[in-house]
């Protein structure tokens, strides 16, 4: 599998749009290698985790030809990873289609979001391109040659998120964006369903801030928490790459700050672009 980290920052992207913050100010200094857009990871072209406001973005800089895309999995229904607004524009005469059908999966408020943001706009010649398909926690299923099993994330308490693991060809994905420390019954229902994890991209939201942080999303150490845990359930081992990403700009994540994560705690810190082949 080929995945490519087109988003890696949190909902405000970094610089965070409205922030004259010392951070955010440092950070257009430094100038566009610093920059992270909201999160999207594309898996072999085909594969869409998330689509956010800057899908389109995504396109033009880093070449991903969404036109190709077949499925989408999304975690939850906020913004940053899901703009539904552009589906509108997924066919007719706005777009000579490379593949007919697009097949998206998420929870029921993710549907309810598709449904409202595409009521006043959607035409009828697009609609039949577009499929909702609703999913829940700890299913398993096929699309295409990826398979699926969808786990609850710790996040909203208004929907329940949703983290993804995505197998092909017996390489495996493990995707935990927008989620504090997961329940336990995530790692027993991996291991008890064969899933092993050649990579793993964690929610790293605060990087090594601690203190005062939401349990909606992560910090390094509790994502060693998480790196304990499943390895304690053999879903990991010593072969397993280790990602963080999807950054707040309050956590000052430059990419010379990131460094001494990697080389403290053997992670790899995304960035805008980034690629990697399991």
């Amino acid at each position: 599998m080929k995945i490519q980290f087109l988003g890696t920052g949190a909902a405000e992207g970094i610089p965070a749009v409205f922030c004259n913050c010392e951070i955010c100010r440092k950070i257009r200094s430094l100038g566009e290698a610093e920059f992270r857009t909201r999160s999207q990871v594309i898996i072999d072209g085909v594969l869409s985790v998330d689509f956010p406001p800057e899908a389109f973005y995504h396109s033009i800089k880093f070449g991903a030809e969404l036109s190709k895309l077949k499925y989408l999995l999304v975690s939850h229904s906020h913004m940053d990873h899901f703009y539904a607004h552009d589906f509108i524009l997924r066919g007719y005469k706005y777009a000579e289609l490379a593949e007919d059908k697009l097949e998206i999966f998420g929870n029921s408020e993710v549907g309810k979001v598709f449904a409202e943001c595409t009521e006043r706009e959607l035409k009828p010649e697009v609609a039949p391109h577009i499929n909702f398909n609703e999913i829940s926690p700890y299913s398993i299923f096929m699309i295409g040659g990826y398979k699926i099993m969808t786990l609850p994330a710790v996040h909203s308490k208004t929907e329940q998120a949703l983290l993804f693991y995505i197998e092909r060809e017996g390489k495996g994905y493990l995707h935990m964006y927008d989620t504090g420390i997961p329940d336990e019954g995530i790692y027993e229902f991996l291991s008890r369903n064969n899933a092993k994890a050649d990579a793993v991209c964690f929610d790293c939201t605060f990087t090594d801030k601690v203190g005062g942080n939401s349990v909606r999303h992560m910090n390094i150490y509790d994502n060693m928490t998480v790196k304990s845990n499943l390895e304690k359930y053999a879903i990991t081992d010593g072969g397993t790459r280790y990602i963080i990403s999807h950054f707040s700009h309050n956590s000052n994540p430059t990419r010379l700050r990131l460094k001494s994560l990697e080389d403290k705690f053997g992670v790899t810190s995304a960035y805008d672009g980034f690629i990697i082949e399991i």
